[in-house]
């Protein structure tokens, strides 16, 4: 397999319509997993959500093919948005963009913070790159990535 091209574009107000339908195919399965899926619902969740400042486009080999949302708030990164087309989940796509958010946590000197659905495989993602849950609530579980955890590596 050759190496994926990926890099960052920015996002813009145009592109709300493209990344509500990108954000409900990510995360359709999981929502439906737990009887809480509605289309009307995820494009009111995003709209609410939506800061073109703080987003970009993750692209590989030149297709847009995720989103990213992240923004300083108190002591920490908050990782609002990691959302990858379901074609494009399981190649390193979703690691390669969580290691360009902790090089930005480890250059500010900030934890990362996250929420996750649960019985979401974005759960075992998170773990798997070492965030700790530090709590839960009925639709939502806390992560958080101490930056201390990648001052050494």
């Amino acid at each position: 397999m050759s190496q994926l091209h990926l890099y960052f574009e920015p996002v813009v107000e145009a592109d709300f319509e493209a990344l509500a339908s990108l954000r409900e195919a990510a995360l359709r399965e999981s929502l439906e997993r737990l009887g809480l899926f509605s289309q009307e619902r995820s494009r009111e969740r995003l709209r609410s959500n939506f800061r073109p400042e703080c987003m970009r486009h993750i692209v590989c080999d030149g297709q847009r093919v995720g989103l990213l949302t992240v923004f300083p708030e108190g002591d920490a990164l908050k990782l609002q948005h990691l959302y990858l087309a379901p074609g494009s989940q399981g190649q390193g796509i979703g690691a390669w963009a969580i290691e360009q958010v902790k090089a930005e946590a480890r250059a500010q000197g900030r934890d990362i913070k996250l929420e996750a659905l649960p019985q979401s495989d974005a759960n075992r993602f998170y773990l798997r790159h070492g965030f700790v849950q530090v709590g839960q609530e009925e639709f939502d579980i806390f992560y958080r990535w101490p930056v201390s955890a990648g001052v050494a590596a």
